[in-house]
């Protein structure tokens, strides 16, 4: 947000060389570029949900896959959820349940557009495990194709609470959960969420 703010304030500079019907063009320019910067790291305050042995989406998006994940000669698979961010949506990623951080990898990759299945694996993501001693949720920050920074604040062992944040990724993006076959999802495609207080599971 820093650069992009200096980066405004040196077109602004350098606008003053050019005619006026242009520096209008160019401030014009500079302001809708500094609204919406504003607008997409906009971080609103969110209350979890009182309900016990829940799962919270992490992320304000849309839900575009829940589907059976794992072999396909397993009678219990995990179930696969996705959750799409597009630039309108809030950015800033919640904790979706508490426990402790088990598994932390980052994953470099390509830079696919997010709602592309195909972005799951081969996209830049950093990959996340919670553990709170009856059920482990494993789930991905993934870039997209504007995304070029995944930001991911937490620690491995490190004790974390629902609905706290930890991260945000960088324009489009997704998320990906891998929710335990012991788990009744409570989503399905088409479904609009709020990080940290919509339910997307419970067990």
């Amino acid at each position: 947000m820093i650069k992009v703010f200096l980066l405004c304030m040196m077109l602004s500079a350098a606008a003053m060389l050019f005619p006026v019907w242009a520096e209008f063009f160019i401030f014009c320019t500079i302001g809708s570029v500094l609204l919406f910067t504003l607008y997409f790291f906009r971080d609103p305050p969110r209350i979890p949900p009182e309900e016990q042995r829940i799962i919270l989406a992490p992320a304000d998006g849309k839900i575009i896959l829940v589907q059976p994940h794992g072999q396909s000669d397993n009678p219990n698979p995990s179930t696969l959820v996705s959750i799409f961010m597009s630039p309108f949506n809030v950015h800033v990623n919640r904790i979706p349940f508490s426990g402790k951080v088990t598994h932390l990898r980052y994953c470099p990759g390509q830079f696919l557009m997010a709602f592309d299945n195909k972005s799951m694996e081969s996209n830049e993501r950093m990959e996340i495990g919670i553990d709170n001693g009856e059920i482990e949720v494993r789930f991905s920050q993934v870039s997209g194709f504007l995304a070029r920074r995944i930001v991911c604040t937490l620690r491995s062992g490190e004790i974390v609470k629902i609905g706290k944040r930890f991260g945000m990724i960088k324009f489009g993006s997704r998320i990906d959960l891998i929710l335990p076959p012991s788990v009744r999802v409570a989503v399905q495609p088409g479904d609009k969420t709020r990080g940290g207080e919509t339910v997307i599971a419970r067990y």
